[in-house]
């Protein structure tokens, strides 16, 4: 896809618009970015810089002072830091450590664990 930007004061208020045969998947996500109410994170998987909706994003860990976003099928990483993260992305997302947050819209169920600890369990099978 072909990207163009144009700056300029008589582009008030700002506009996107996609010439297109078809609905494409890659202009179907263009199209839930554009129209999403946060903004996207901006994240690097080999080399490349991806744009993530906030919804495709079930947590954010940092691990090793890297801090990594995680997809239903893929693991990006990001220069931001988690409280920025969480600011960006608003409601929807809870801080479950000092190291992790979750996306509530992922979230299954909750268990009770041992000593009073609780099971988070995801719609994506992970625990």
């Amino acid at each position: 896809m072909q990207v163009k930007i144009e700056i300029s004061p008589e582009h008030t208020p700002p506009r996107a618009v996609i010439y297109t045969d078809r609905i494409t998947p890659e202009i179907q996500r263009a199209l839930d970015i554009l129209g999403a109410k946060e903004a996207p994170v901006l994240a690097e998987r080999n080399g490349r810089t991806y744009l993530l909706a906030g919804q495709d994003i079930y947590m954010i860990r940092v691990e090793d002072r890297e801090t990594k976003l995680y997809t239903q099928k893929e693991e990006f990483s990001t220069r931001k830091r988690l409280y920025e993260l969480l600011g960006q992305l608003g409601g929807g997302w809870m801080q479950i450590s000092k190291s992790c947050a979750v996306n509530l819209h992922w979230a299954q169920s909750v268990e009770a664990g041992f000593g009073g600890s609780l099971l988070l369990k995801m719609k994506n099978g992970l625990s």
